[in-house]
C-alpha cells in the first residue's frame, strides 16, 4: 500500500530533514525531479530545445521549485517565461537563477506555450485560487504549443487551489473548480490526500512521486492508504491440494425479491467471481438465480439456508415487514455481514441500528452518498475520509463509502482509498455486484478492511474493462469481474 500524509506531517518531516542538510537542498532535489519529468513530456512534443515553457509562480516555496526547474530547462535550450501571480514576491533566488539562465518575466501568457508549470500555491494554500489567479488558470485550456496541440499542464506538488488535506475543491457560481486542472502532478516526498481522494484527485492527472529523502522523517499514522495490485495479489486467499468447497468458504446471499430478481442475480454473480467455494442464496428470486447460476444452493428464507461464513444482505430486498425479518435473521447469525442498499434503509429504524452496534461479528456497510445521508442525517461533505471514519466509529462497522474514489473507513480509525474507480460504474446494479464480491472475500477469511479494499479495487478494474466495449450495464461488470479476478484464482 502507498501511504498518504497530511500537510502537518509533511511539514514536520521537511523540518526534520532540512536540519540535517545544507540550505536549499530539498528545493534543488524537488526541482531536479520536476525538470526531469517536464523534459520527458517535452520529448513527445519536439524536445526540450526550443520548447516554450510558461511558469505560473506564486509567492511561496512552491514557486521556487518551479523557478529552479525552469532554470534547468532553460539551460537545455527551452524558452522559459515567468508569469508571477504575486508580482515582487516570487522566490528571489529562484527568479535570479532563472534569469541568469535566460528566462524572462512576462505580464501575459505568450502566444505559443508547450508546457505550463503550475507553481502558484502549494500545500499551504487554502480557499481556492484568488480571483486574478483563477482568471489566469481559466485560460489555460486555450494555450497551444508548437504542434498546435493544447499546452501540457504540470502541477508542482499539488494542483493549485485544492484543499490538500481533504481533497475538496472550491467552485465558482457556475460549479467550475477554482483550481488548476493538471495533466501531470509531480509530488515531492509524500503523497497528499488531494492527490488520491475527493474531487481534487481527477484534477491531479497522472501523479508521479519524487523521492527527496522525506521517508525516514514521516512518522505517526498516515491520513490514509492507497490500495495497489500487489496488495490485492498478496491478500487474495490461496487454494491448495487439500482445498474443497467448504474450506474455501461459503457465502450466503439474502438479496433480491420477486419484484427485483435482477439484484439477486447480480449479487450472486459478484459472489461467484470471488474466492469462495460455495454460494447459498435465500430470497424471493430463487428460481431466477438458479436458472442463471445453477451451482447456487437456493432457498426462500435465511433461516433455511444452512451454514455460511458470511451473509450479504440488502440489494433489491425491499423494505417491507418480510424484508425486515430477513435482515434481523441475518444480523442474528454469528458471522460477518455485508449490508447494502435496502438493508441500509431498514437500518434507519433505531431498533435495527442498535442491534447492529451490539454485534460481535464484523459488519461492512456499503453506502453511496444518499444512503450515507439517510444513515447520518447529513451529506459526507468536503472531507469524505473523515465522514467514512465518523460513520464507522458510530456503527462499529467497516464503511465502504462508494464514489469515484471509494473510501474504506474502519472503527479504529484507519482509512483506505481505491484508485481504480470508473464513471462506467455509475449505473444501476453495479453496487449489487460489488456487495456479492465483498461477501465472498469475507467468507474466504479476509479481514473486513482488506476485503473491502480488494473488492473496491477489482470492481473498479471491472468497470474499466467493461467500458472498453461501449455503454456499460451491471451484467457487463459482473462478467468483466471474472476476467480481472482470473489471474488471482
Amino acid at each position: 500500500m502507498r501511504s498518504v500524509w497530511r500537510v502537518s506531517d509533511v511539514r514536520a518531516a521537511e523540518a526534520g530533514l532540512m536540519a540535517t542538510v545544507p540550505p536549499g537542498t530539498l528545493m534543488q532535489r524537488a526541482a531536479a525531479g520536476l525538470a526531469r519529468r517536464c523534459a520527458l513530456l517535452l520529448a513527445d512534443r519536439g524536445g526540450v530545445y526550443g520548447a516554450r515553457v510558461l511558469l505560473l509562480v506564486g509567492s511561496g516555496d512552491n514557486g521556487g521549485d518551479a523557478l529552479y526547474a525552469g532554470e534547468r530547462l532553460a539551460r537545455r535550450g527551452a524558452q522559459v517565461a515567468v508569469l508571477a501571480t504575486a508580482p515582487g514576491r516570487a522566490h528571489a533566488d529562484g527568479l535570479a537563477a532563472l534569469r541568469a539562465a535566460g528566462g524572462r518575466l512576462v505580464d501575459a501568457p505568450p502566444a505559443t506555450v508547450d508546457l505550463v508549470l503550475d507553481g502558484i500555491v502549494g500545500i499551504g494554500g487554502t480557499g481556492g485560487l484568488r480571483d486574478a489567479a483563477d482568471e489566469l488558470v481559466a485560460g489555460l485550456p486555450g494555450l497551444r504549443g508548437r504542434d498546435g496541440g493544447r499546452a501540457t499542464v504540470v502541477a508542482v506538488d499539488v494542483p493549485s487551489g485544492v484543499a490538500v488535506d481533504t481533497g475538496d475543491v472550491p467552485t465558482d457560481g457556475t460549479g467550475r473548480p477554482r483550481a488548476v486542472r493538471a495533466d501531470v502532478t509531480v509530488a515531492f516526498g509524500a503523497l497528499k490526500p488531494a492527490l488520491v481522494v475527493g474531487p481534487a484527485a481527477p484534477l491531479a492527472g497522472q501523479v508521479e512521486l519524487v523521492d527527496i529523502g522525506l521517508g525516514p522523517w514521516l512518522r505517526g499514522t498516515p491520513a490514509l492508504r492507497v490500495t495497489q495490485w500487489s496488495d490485492v495479489r498478496d491478500w487474495w486467499p490461496r487454494t491448495g491440494a487439500a482445498s474443497e468447497k467448504y474450506s474455501r468458504g461459503v457465502v450466503g446471499v439474502a438479496t433480491g425479491s420477486r419484484t427485483y430478481p435482477g439484484a439477486a442475480v447480480l449479487s450472486v454473480g459478484g459472489a461467484l467471481a470471488g474466492p469462495t467455494g460455495l454460494v447459498r442464496y435465500a430470497g424471493g428470486a430463487r428460481d431466477e438465480v438458479v436458472r442463471q447460476h445453477p451451482s447456487v444452493i437456493a432457498t426462500e428464507r435465511v433461516a433455511g439456508a444452512g451454514r455460511v461464513q458470511t451473509w450479504v444482505c440488502g440489494s433489491g430486498l425491499g423494505t417491507d415487514e418480510q424484508a425486515g425479518a430477513e435482515l434481523r435473521a441475518v444480523l442474528a447469525a454469528p458471522v460477518p455481514v455485508v449490508l447494502d442498499a435496502d438493508a441500509l434503509t431498514l437500518l434507519v429504524d433505531g431498533s435495527l441500528a442498535d442491534r447492529l452496534r451490539n454485534r460481535d461479528a464484523p459488519i461492512v456497510v456499503t453506502p453511496h452518498d444518499r444512503e450515507f445521508a439517510r444513515l447520518c442525517g447529513e451529506e459526507p461533505g468536503a472531507d469524505r475520509v473523515a465522514a467514512a471514519l465518523r460513520l464507522a466509529a458510530w456503527m462499529n462497522a467497516t464503511v465502504l463509502l462508494k464514489g469515484d474514489r471509494t473510501v474504506v473507513g474502519t472503527p479504529d480509525g484507519r482509512a483506505y482509498v481505491n484508485p481504480t474507480g470508473s464513471p462506467a460504474l455509475a449505473t444501476g446494479g453495479t453496487g449489487d455486484v460489488l456487495a456479492g464480491l465483498l461477501g465472498s472475500l469475507l467468507a474466504a477469511g479476509l479481514a473486513p478492511e482488506r476485503a473491502a479494499a480488494v473488492a473496491a479495487y477489482l470492481h473498479g478494474l471491472a468497470g474499466r474493462e467493461a467500458a472498453c466495449g461501449g455503454p456499460v450495464t451491471a451484467p457487463d461488470v459482473a462478467t468483466a469481474l471474472r476476467t480481472v479476478a482470473a489471474p488471482l484464482l
